[in-house]
């Protein structure tokens, strides 16, 4: 069992920034990828960018290269996102998930847990 919890999420001025937590707890060691998606009212779920606690190997998705970065502590078992020059179109709830394989999570595939979701509002 793994538990994740976001924190981080907030209203903030287009062109603003924030940063997103997630602690990982229980039995990470089985999951080497951990990943951010988000879902914006009426739109599917999205993949946002991923990290290995492995060897730290980063993906971003195009629409956040540039702007958005994942980055690991893994004495903390924390990853995080650092949301630059946010815009209105990143309006979302941002979830943290885990699974064995980056490469699969990307694609939304083989996530193990999810956590709760934490809500990020970008105001025009």
């Amino acid at each position: 069992q793994v538990q994740l919890v976001e924190s981080g999420g907030g209203l903030v001025q287009a062109g603003g920034s924030l940063r997103l937590s997630c602690v990982a707890s229980g039995r990470t060691y089985r999951y080497d990828a951990m990943g951010w998606f988000r879902r914006a009212p009426g739109k599917e779920r999205e993949f946002v960018a991923s990290i290995t606690w492995s060897g730290g190997t980063t993906t971003h998705a195009d629409s956040v290269k540039g702007r958005f970065t994942i980055s690991k502590d893994s004495a903390k078992n924390t990853i995080y996102l650092q949301m630059n020059n946010l815009k209105p179109d990143d309006t979302a709830v941002y979830y943290c998930a885990t699974g064995p394989r980056a490469e699969a999570l990307m694609y939304g595939q083989t996530i193990h847990y999810w956590g709760q979701g934490t809500q990020v509002t970008v105001s025009s």
